[in-house]
């Protein structure tokens, strides 16, 4: 019988000494570069030591030098500089009492979101390769053969550092793909599995285009996608995971673009795994979209669903995990099925709703579960 394998989106809660090195960086102020670089190799260490013994089969480096998941490009490449403009998500603008009790308690997370000003170009794969570096070392120290890395899709991008240069969005996707395609390619060709965090398929819909029609977002989406493929033109289909989600963060969620209606979207990923949340409270029932439209989801496709939230201290129950991963086993069979994460637990330096040890706590449940399925 086929084991269930484990994994998750990618970003892990980094120390405090991890989050000082990246926030000095990030201030411009004076840090110790070997420091920074022997730092930032004992907490992947670290990192992927935890995963193990929580028992997850495909790991990453916890995100563990970036700042988040797609700002980091603004240390990796030319062109970006001020600042974009901050736009809350529409659930939370309709309950400003809640959005305001979430930014006095320091419930957003700071950190710089600059504006694309110039022509977008590479400074070099030399940062990239240092967590390439550090990953594989720290796969071979701790006995694990499969690792992931994360890297922005144009779309996120495009969501998060905004536009102030090139004379349409479709301008600056194509720029950005032309520029993030050597990274890609340098992941993968390293060995290690790509994942692309593509949040701009629907957490975009209610952050940055509220004012669209649901059509007329899917079809910014699919341009989206457009870009991302052709980035990933050089890229052996079977090496590429895409993330889809919806907002790592509690609140209401009242505002998402339901699963339906960017199901298409997403199978139409150069990916051949596709992670998406399952487990919160908003998207849970969505692994009924999956089942109703089983002949939509090509052949070569395999489903990530979370089965852990990442957005509550809750750990689940091992029994919640297994009939949360089986639901998705009756769709597409055991050789189609990882069990991942709805989200990342670090998506943020020096940031997460979910406690560091409950973090961990979660993937072992996480394992658990699968465990029951065999």
């Amino acid at each position: 019988m086929t084991r269930i394998a484990t994994t998750h989106v990618g970003s892990l809660p980094r120390s405090q000494e991890v989050v000082d090195f990246i926030f000095a960086r990030e201030r411009a102020e004076p840090f110790d570069q070997a420091a920074f670089d022997d730092c930032m190799t004992t907490a992947v260490s670290q990192t992927v030591a935890k995963q193990v013994q929580a028992g997850v089969d495909i790991v990453s480096d916890g995100e563990t030098s970036k700042i988040s998941y797609a700002t980091y490009v603004k240390d990796r490449y030319t062109g970006f500089a001020g600042d974009s403009p901050r736009n809350a998500p529409a659930d939370l603008k309709m309950f400003p009492g809640y959005l305001k009790r979430l930014a006095d308690d320091g419930g957003t997370p700071q950190y710089a979101r600059p504006m694309c000003v110039g022509e977008v170009r590479s400074k070099g794969q030399g940062e990239l390769q240092k967590d390439i570096d550090n990953l594989k070392a720290a796969m071979a120290e701790h006995g694990v053969e499969r690792g992931f890395m994360n890297a922005a899709s144009p779309g996120v991008i495009s969501l998060f550092l905004q536009n102030d240069f090139y004379e349409t969005r479709e301008a600056y996707l194509a720029a950005l793909a032309d520029a993030m395609k050597a990274e890609y390619e340098t992941i993968v060709a390293s060995g290690l599995d790509l994942q692309l965090d593509c949040p701009d398929l629907a957490l975009s819909r209610h952050m940055l285009f509220a004012d669209l029609s649901d059509d007329e977002f899917v079809k910014i989406a699919n341009m989206h996608v457009d870009a991302l493929n052709h980035a990933l033109s050089d890229v052996p289909q079977d090496k590429v995971r895409v993330h889809i989600c919806w907002g790592n963060y509690e609140g209401p969620h009242c505002c998402d673009i339901g699963m339906e209606k960017v199901f298409s979207t997403l199978m139409s990923t150069k990916s051949r795994y596709v992670l998406f949340e399952t487990s919160n409270p908003r998207h849970a029932h969505e692994w009924a979209v999956f089942r109703d439209r089983k002949s939509e989801i090509p052949d070569d496709k395999v489903l990530v669903p979370g089965v852990v939230d990442t957005t509550s201290n809750f750990v689940e129950h091992p029994q919640v995990v297994a009939q949360r991963i089986e639901r998705f086993v009756d769709i597409v069979g055991r050789d189609r099925v990882i069990a991942g994460s709805d989200c990342g637990f670090g998506t943020f330096a020096g940031f997460g709703a979910v406690d560091p040890d409950i973090a961990y706590a979660k993937l072992a449940a996480l394992s658990e579960g699968a465990a029951l399925l065999e």
